[in-house]
């Protein structure tokens, strides 16, 4: 297994992006090559979950407390999350709503690309876990879809 140089320029620019955005770590892929940047996440955690606590509905909630439900769709990569496709925008999505296979469901942006987040299953939408604009984690659950 070769090294690769270290960039500590891309480290440093990385580890400022970590504080600007509130988020814990961010990962990088080149070819063959991986760059982590990580800081201790319990903090970030609990004051990113706090406020998602203290708007998501209770059952939702004690939900997630008791296990991922099986329709949880989680987040993909570390990030902001959006649930319209434009500030003033309609969401993409409300509970209630019925959802096809393949639908956006939010937007996740990381490193200044906008990703949508399509849905794994068709069925009905029964709890939204995050808030718009908020930072999220790889795995964080975001949306349940049953």
């Amino acid at each position: 297994m070769s090294k690769f140089p270290i960039d500590e320029e891309a480290i440093r620019k990385l580890a400022e992006l970590l504080n600007e955005t509130g988020l814990s770590e961010i990962e990088i892929e080149d070819d063959d090559r991986r760059l982590r940047v990580a800081r201790q996440a319990a903090p970030v955690q609990a004051s990113v979950a706090a406020p998602s606590a203290a708007v998501a509905p209770a059952p939702a909630a004690e939900e997630v407390a008791a296990g991922p439900h099986p329709g949880t769709v989680a987040a993909p990569m570390v990030g902001s999350v959006y649930l319209a496709p434009e500030p003033g925008a309609a969401p993409f999505i409300q509970v209630g709503d019925t959802v096809r296979e393949g639908q956006t469901l939010l937007i996740i942006e990381a490193m200044k690309v906008m990703n949508n987040l399509p849905s794994p299953r068709s069925g009905k939408v029964t709890a939204i876990l995050v808030e718009d604009g908020k930072p999220v984690e790889f795995g964080e659950p975001l949306v349940v879809v049953e």
